[in-house]
């Protein structure tokens, strides 16, 4: 075999990661797997989507080295391989919002305009909490703040906010998180919060960059 066969090998190896990363549905599943473990089954009720397809998504994320699994009598649970999937996935989508048009139009159209509601970074939201000045909301479904989420924070899942804005202090400053940068149920949150005369604002990001940062966390 020639130096130039040996290393068409090598980049096709490389190719098999961005082809597996080449379908908004596997992005998808990603952004839910950073929030913890899951089964096939709440994956497809999550993201809404028949069994059948996504475990063939599934297992497409898996051969490429992004996924792991484990069994528990007839059920596979699926995680994200390690941390530098999460930080190369996150890479791709600022990247592409940063260079191409089309995906932050994209990005606007879907999130609103974010910075009108004061992204707090991590660091500053940790220096709040420390101090006592802030009360967080997780707006993430209920199983994934069960899974893990920002010590102390509160659970109100985006689709109860409405009804259950009495539980929630106005006096206080309300910072709200989700799934990550490019999550609508936070934004979604703060806005309705600030309509309702709350004082809000957005976590810049989300729950993964938080954990992988090594945050304070609960489960």
């Amino acid at each position: 075999m020639s130096d130039r066969e040996r290393k068409l090998l090598l980049y096709e190896q490389f190719a098999r990661m961005g082809k597996a990363l080449a379908n908004p549905l596997r992005l998808e599943l990603i952004d839910v797997l950073a929030q913890g473990e899951r089964s096939v089954d709440d994956l497809a009720t999550s993201c809404g989507w028949k069994l059948s397809n996504t475990s063939a998504q599934l297992k497409v994320l898996q051969h490429a080295g992004l996924l792991r699994t484990r069994r528990e009598g007839v059920k596979i649970f699926y995680r994200v391989a390690d941390t530098s999937v999460l930080e190369f996935v996150e890479s791709l989508k600022a990247m592409a919002t940063e260079t191409l048009p089309d995906a932050e139009k994209a990005a606007r159209d879907y999130l609103g305009d974010v910075s009108a509601l004061q992204p707090v970074g991590r660091g500053d939201l940790a220096d709040l909490i420390a101090r006592g000045e802030v009360v967080v909301v997780d707006v993430r479904p209920a199983e994934e703040y069960a899974a893990g989420h920002i010590a102390g924070a509160l659970s109100i899942p985006h689709d109860q906010l409405a009804a259950r804005l009495a539980e929630l202090p106005k006096a206080s400053l309300i910072v709200a998180y989700c799934r990550g940068r490019f999550c609508v149920m936070a934004p979604e949150a703060v806005r309705l919060l600030r309509a309702n005369g709350f004082d809000a604002r957005l976590l810049a990001d989300g729950w993964p960059q938080w954990h992988a940062e090594g945050l304070p966390v609960a489960s």
